[in-house]
């Protein structure tokens, strides 16, 4: 019965359909693989839809997505910070590489002090006035608590707002300049801080570079850590450049309005604090427009920093009562520059402050000034003269006046000291002071006619000729032939000891045409030799300095020796030389030159092709001589000495000798020698002066002096004075 129940049920087959599709779910999925090299997206993608659509797969859950997600990103941060790390160490490495290669042409931090302020060169008239500075440090130190409140505070206003603020550099000034800069396309503002300023003040160059630029944020950043604030300002007021050579608030005060730093108004405060920004073109000596707007500027800047009200800005820029020195022609710095020339020869290398109390006299300066500028001006074109010089010493060489050209900012070359021009006739002198030596006297006759040396013909002026001439008509109407025939007469060679004896310096050449004035002479030296006339024969050396002291006072390191000159001329040969020039001035070339009341002499000279035009005159207080012409030396417009020189020299003369008492030049027949009693007669009485013969007037034929009377052969250099003094002919 079991058996049948086994039966009914019937017997199962195998199938393996059901085997084949459980064979299909083990089977190794590709989603399953390891991948090492070739895990791409793509590769990936491709067999995740494959599996998908076969039915057999199933997608990722979203979570596991996510996770992986974050995983590469966590990745690519880390590689950020990574290489950002690495790059600033670079930076780093490279930012104390360029800080110690900067540093390396640095002197070292420590040993880094303040330099001291450079010398001033205070130099001063006769009177004590101060003429000009010379030095890169003008002005004195002041405190800062000596000053105005409102006149540090007008710099911080206008160059530093933030100095307060910073460290030395202020990277906010720095990016607002750069950020103004290109909005203007161009340099509009700057970001140094007043700390890089001084910092470029005191140790650095004005160059534009990227390293002076370098050099100067190391050295500002020092000072903020060696100094106050307070301290940094004061050295930045006593060493920042105000333009005229005015360095510090001090110099900058004297030299603008003439008072001290302490005393200025608000409106002189914002004046001085907006010549930083360019002190030579807002001088206001120079341009005192621009000096005035810009001052409105800083103005404007004080009252939005808020350090005054704009009540206060309005009152100063409505009224500035900016007292600014006029500034002058300029001709007192041809004096400044042979000052600081002789300083060396003096005392040496100046390493302190000191005052040069000079012979100038500033009237007589300005009026030198006057005369040759005005003079020019109104006649230059005319005569085709571009330059004019004028030397004035007192007869034992101090040099009262000096004007070296025409305009110091056009040219600076001091035409009174260094140019070497020739003389012309203004050297006969010389030639007829040997020939007087040798025993001529001024009537002394000679022959002016044509002459032939070797070729060469010396003509006169006026290309006539007057036959016998004493040598006072040859000497007052300049006659070439007979101070030639003179120097052949008493030799070349002479002439030129005569001259160097007298004070002439220069080369001369020992040759016929030396009697012509062609060895070229400069107008100082010129004039100097000219002084033995007027001191009555003594050398006479020109100088400028008298005394030079410390600031202080405390300490003398110059005073000119007083001793006795040489003598250098005989005095009665002073005397016939004075008598034979004075006619120059009444009958001859100079006839214009006269100063009422006064005894004068001199001598006019104009060189060939009428390159150089000169007058040379003097009277008992004052020599001076004037030279004319062009710096490239081109012919002038026929201007000759008797001409504009004299005018010049005229008007100057005139205007030193006002108010002075008269004096006689020594041997006129005002102005006896002091040691006639030599000549070997007993005086008793004044001598009664008898007029002399009047030479012959220029132009005309002078009457020729009886031939049998020979005064050198007669009485010789003594008898001639007697004669002339007593009356005697």
């Amino acid at each position: 019965m079991g058996w049948g129940r086994k039966k009914r049920r019937g017997r199962k087959e195998p199938v393996f359909s059901g085997f084949a599709a459980s064979l299909a779910e083990l089977r190794l999925n590709p989603l399953d693989r390891i991948t090492v090299a070739d895990d791409t997206p793509a590769k990936r993608a491709a067999p995740r839809k494959a599996a998908g659509s076969g039915g057999g797969g199933s997608r990722k859950p979203s979570s596991d997505r996510n996770g992986k997600g974050r995983k590469r990103r966590r990745v690519r941060l880390s590689r950020v910070v990574y290489w950002g790390a690495v790059l600033s160490l670079w930076a780093a490495i490279a930012v104390v590489g360029v800080v110690v290669y900067v540093g390396a042409h640095l002197p070292p931090i420590q040993s880094l002090e303040i330099p001291k302020r450079p010398p001033t060169i205070q130099i001063v008239g006769a009177d004590g006035s101060v003429l000009a500075t010379r030095g890169e440090m003008a002005g004195s130190n002041v405190s800062l608590k000596d000053l105005p409140p409102y006149l540090p505070k007008a710099f911080i206003a206008i160059e530093d707002r933030r100095f307060y603020s910073h460290y030395g550099v202020d990277p906010v000034g720095i990016l607002r300049a750069a950020v103004a800069n290109v909005m203007h396309r161009g340099v509009s503002q700057g970001g140094s801080t007043l700390t890089q300023q001084l910092a470029k003040n005191l140790f650095l160059t004005q160059e534009r570079t990227l390293e002076r630029k370098l050099q100067e944020v190391e050295l500002a950043l020092w000072l903020e850590r060696k100094h106050t604030k307070a301290q940094i300002l004061e050295l930045y007021l006593n060493r920042v450049y105000f333009g005229s050579g005015a360095y510090g608030v001090e110099a900058a005060a004297q030299k603008y309005f003439g008072k001290p730093a302490k005393n200025v108004t608000l409106a002189e405060a914002a004046m001085l604090a907006g010549l930083v920004k360019s002190p030579s073109r807002l001088a206001p000596d120079r341009n005192p427009e621009g000096a005035e707007a810009r001052a409105k500027v800083v103005l404007a800047a004080m009252v939005d920093a808020r350090f005054i009200t704009a009540q206060q800005a309005q009152a100063a820029g409505t009224h500035p009562s900016y007292a600014v020195k006029p500034a002058s022609a300029g001709t007192i710095n041809y004096v400044a520059d042979w000052v600081g020339e002789v300083l060396d020869d003096l005392v040496g290398q100046v390493d302190q402050s000191i005052v040069v109390e000079t012979t100038i006299d500033p009237k007589l300066q300005s009026a030198a000034e006057a005369a040759v500028i005005d003079e020019l001006a109104a006649k230059s074109v005319k005569f085709n003269v571009s330059q004019g010089a004028l030397v004035a010493m007192t007869p034992d060489g101090a040099v009262r006046a000096m004007v070296g050209g025409r305009n110091y900012a056009d040219s600076q070359f001091n035409r009174a000291v260094t140019a070497k021009r020739q003389p012309g006739s203004a050297f006969k002198p010389f030639v007829y002071l040997t020939a007087i030596e040798a025993g001529l006297t001024p009537e002394t006759i000679r022959q002016d006619a044509p002459l032939d040396v070797k070729g060469w013909r010396p003509e006169n002026y006026s290309h006539e000729y007057f036959g016998a001439v004493t040598l006072t008509q040859a000497l007052a109407m300049s006659l070439n032939t007979v101070a030639v025939r003179l120097g052949l007469e008493v030799g070349a060679t002479n002439v030129v000891r005569t001259a160097h004896r007298l004070g002439i310096t220069s080369k001369l050449e020992s040759n016929a045409s030396i009697a012509l004035g062609t060895s070229e002479v400069s107008p100082l030296e010129l004039v100097g030799a000219y002084a033995p006339f007027a001191n009555g024969g003594y050398a006479a050396n020109a100088h400028i300095v008298d005394r030079i002291r410390t600031v202080e006072g405390n300490k003398l390191l110059y005073a000119r020796s007083q001793d006795a000159p040489d003598r250098v001329v005989d005095p009665r040969a002073v005397a016939m030389m004075n008598t034979m020039m004075e006619q120059t001035l009444i009958s001859g070339t100079a006839r214009k030159a006269e100063i009422p009341g006064w005894t004068a002499a001199g001598k006019t000279g104009t060189s060939q092709d009428f390159r150089d035009a000169w007058f040379v005159g003097y009277t008992a207080k004052l020599v001076t001589g004037v030279w004319l012409g062009n710096d490239d030396n081109t012919p002038t417009r026929k201007a000759t000495g008797g001409g504009l020189p004299v005018e010049i020299w005229t008007r100057f003369m005139r205007a030193a000798h006002q108010g002075l008492r008269p004096e006689p030049i020594p041997g006129t027949q005002r102005g006896l020698l002091p040691d006639i009693a030599q000549l070997g007669r007993q005086v008793v009485a004044p001598p009664v002066p008898v007029p002399a013969a009047a030479p012959a007037p220029v132009g005309s034929r002078p009457q020729p002096i009886r031939s049998d009377v020979r005064p050198e052969a007669a009485s010789g250099l003594d008898g001639w004075l007697v004669d002339r003094l007593f009356g005697g002919r």
